[in-house]
């Protein structure tokens, strides 16, 4: 197993490694996703967050092996970018793989698990939130800062954000990290990065109020467009769930 961590407490990472090690029978059950588990445990002081990545199809057990990072050491790498970037994400701890000499098997990613008073999915569900608004465009000010700093999270999807309160004031922190792109946003590209957030034109409405005064957009302009890409991503969503249940139904 590659193991690479992110500091030199030998003591703690021989834990954390055992830790993932026995995956399957330690830890508490945190998420138990389609793709990948999420197992949390305590080591020490800190409070572990292990993610179990699904073991690749044939194609891409070779492509991990020879051609492309892992899940597991992007997530990593881009955890200490955006920390870099002071951009707010849980504690990177270390990444792990198991590879065979032709192919790539499983791996994870560790990070201090962070205690989230909500996610931007909260904001989606519960229109009477609490300083719902002011909430909101302190979210749409974080994603503007992240344009601005040329980083395009292209898994920015409402549970994939975590929002922690202090007195009043907001701090976001992204979780998911396995795929993000770095570079000059344009201004399509931006509001295509906010396009799979929401559903709801009330709240488009907000955020692309918001996003106009920072950026010194337009406002209709704005507006006009980030709804354009929600409807459109909302499309393309839908039109693939339609063609994987008859695919489902051929396949009986």
């Amino acid at each position: 197993m590659k193991k690479v961590f992110a500091s030199d407490d030998s003591k703690f990472n021989n834990q954390l490694s055992e830790f993932i090690s026995n995956f399957n029978s330690e830890g508490q059950l945190f998420n138990n996703g389609e793709r990948n588990v999420i197992k949390t445990k305590q080591i020490e002081s800190t409070l572990v967050n292990v993610k179990s990545f699904r073991v690749p199809n044939l194609i891409n057990k070779i492509v991990y092996r020879f051609f492309r990072k892992s899940k597991a050491q992007r997530s990593f790498e881009f955890a200490q970018y955006l920390q870099s970037c002071n951009v707010g994400t849980p504690k990177p701890l270390g990444y792990f793989e198991n590879k065979g000499l032709l192919t790539f098997k499983d791996s994870y990613y560790a990070s201090e698990h962070l205690q989230a008073d909500l996610t931007y999915r909260d904001l989606t569900t519960n229109f009477n939130y609490p300083n719902y608004e002011d909430i909101l465009r302190a979210f749409t000010r974080f994603s503007y800062s992240l344009h601005e700093k040329g980083i395009n999270f292209l898994d920015h999807s409402p549970g994939n954000t975590l929002i922690k309160k202090d007195e009043n004031q907001y701090h976001f922190y992204l979780v998911d990290l396995n795929r993000m792109k770095f570079g000059h946003m344009d201004f399509n590209t931006r509001m295509k990065n906010l396009s799979k957030l929401t559903i709801h034109k009330s709240m488009i409405e907000i955020m692309s109020s918001e996003y106009a005064l920072v950026s010194g957009e337009d406002e209709d302009k704005v507006f006009k467009t980030m709804w354009q890409e929600t409807q459109d991503f909302q499309y393309r969503y839908h039109r693939k769930k339609r063609l994987k249940k008859k695919l489902k139904f051929w396949k009986k």
